[in-house]
């Protein structure tokens, strides 16, 4: 398998980078890069608006997306990007991003994977509407932990060979390979980089239609900056705490083990004043396998809604992952075959509930897991093996993932962020479960 290929070549890197890593704050300049050797970035082009053909070169917003080759758009990068970075190009697509399918995202995959063989790190291009779903996807599925940087444009590239007034494409573009070489988001998953800001793939979302500092993250904010040739990255995924450990680093959705057709189908239902239960009631009826609910604050959905959930679940079958249509903050619960989404907005939800139904079709509780972990990691400087006492469980106390505690003589283990919950009053799908382990109190 590509992926046991790949542990042995990784895992001495990975320790070297997860020391790095722990500095609080990382700075990069690859201007006073000590090796002479260049990194390899490839850049693997789809399209969008970063590649479009404006009308006029003082049209922003009239142009057709996916026009101009990867090729001819770096050339107007050269020859400052070569002073860097050793560059290729493969054309995956030119389109729109609303375009592509799951199953293309599935081949996208392995060509970013196949890419990182040989490249230090890849720049994948495409249209913004749904960059965030494109870095997300790639953030759950490639199985490497080389950089991977997601870039594109808010407006098109040029207009009959001459370049669009104020473009963003071009220093974006020139941005994220520099990002993408100077390894400075290695062990990070998948990022993406436009405005001079980097941003968590889990995280980040288009906030405006037109604007250039559309995404945003608004439940942490940015990674980091780009001036010039210097990259700060100021804070880090919680996975790179798993650096050094490529097994605990990667998530199981290796697409090299599964086939594009056999992804599983998800939908989306949004959730609004009076809302009726039809949407639900189509989509179970069509043999979806799962339904991520958009709900209002917390994640609440109608009550025809609810009748229609319910109906799917007893005589369909169907998966439900309950996010929030806020845009921010999380929601917790779940029960039975309703999956709390956490911090995950609808269209991420969406994802992870995709993968999740695809790699354990028949495990709801192993789905709700993965949400839990993959889907909401956490820092956790406490998640360490040693031979001190865990504490005993505290009234107002703030645990997450991974922190241990006795209660009642047994030792919990939280598998969310949480304050004032009962370890011994959590059932199944709430926050603490039993460890089996043979720790005992002194």
């Amino acid at each position: 398998m590509i992926l046991k290929q790949r542990r042995s070549l990784y895992l001495l890197i990975s320790v070297l980078a997860f020391a790095i890593l722990s500095i609080v704050g990382i700075s990069a300049s690859i201007a006073q890069a000590d090796s002479n050797e260049k990194p390899k970035v490839t850049i693997v082009a789809t399209g969008g608006t970063i590649a479009g053909e404006a009308s006029s070169r003082a049209s922003f917003t009239s142009y057709r997306a996916g026009s101009i080759p990867m090729d001819e758009m770096l050339e107007y990068i050269q020859p400052e990007i070569s002073e860097h970075v050793d560059v290729d190009v493969i054309q995956f697509g030119n389109s729109g991003s609303g375009g592509y399918t799951l199953e293309e995202f599935h081949e996208l995959t392995l060509v970013v994977e196949d890419a990182l063989e040989e490249a230090d790190g890849v720049v994948v291009t495409s249209g913004t509407d749904t960059m965030e779903e494109f870095a997300y996807w790639l953030d759950l599925t490639v199985q490497s932990q080389k950089p991977v940087v997601m870039t594109g444009a808010m407006r098109p590239w040029s207009s009959e060979g001459e370049m669009v007034l104020g473009a963003d494409g071009p220093a974006n573009l020139y941005n994220s390979i520099l990002l993408a070489g100077s390894q400075s988001t290695f062990c990070f998953g998948t990022v993406l980089m436009l405005n001079d800001e980097i941003h968590a793939a889990k995280d980040v979302t288009k906030a405006d239609t037109y604007r250039m500092d559309t995404f945003e993250s608004p439940n942490n904010g940015p990674l980091g900056f780009i001036d010039g040739t210097n990259i700060s990255t100021d804070r880090a995924p919680a996975r790179v705490q798993s650096c050094g450990d490529l097994d605990e680093w990667m998530t199981p959705f290796d697409m090299t083990e599964v086939e594009a057709d056999d992804l599983a189908r998800t939908e989306i239902v949004y959730t609004y004043q009076n809302a009726g239960g039809e949407a639900i009631t189509a989509f179970a009826e069509a043999g979806v396998d799962g339904i991520v609910t958009a709900g209002t604050g917390a994640g609440g959905i109608s009550s025809a809604q609810r009748a229609a959930q319910n109906d799917a679940i007893e005589n369909h079958d169907v998966v439900f992952a309950t996010s929030s249509r806020t845009g921010a903050g999380n929601v917790y619960g779940g029960r039975d075959q309703i999956i709390a989404a956490n911090d995950l907005i609808p269209q991420k939800a969406r994802i992870l509930l995709t993968l999740g139904l695809t790699y354990a079709p028949d495990n709801t509780e192993q789905v709700a897991e993965w949400f839990h972990t993959i889907g909401n990691p956490q820092f956790n400087a406490s998640n360490v093996d040693n031979d001190d006492e865990y504490p005993t469980w505290q009234n107002n106390a703030i645990y997450v993932a991974g922190d241990r505690v006795w209660y009642d003589d047994v030792l919990y283990e939280a598998k969310w962020w949480t304050v004032n919950e009962i370890p011994s009053e959590s059932g199944e799908w709430d926050v603490w479960k039993v460890v089996e382990s043979e720790v005992t109190a002194s």
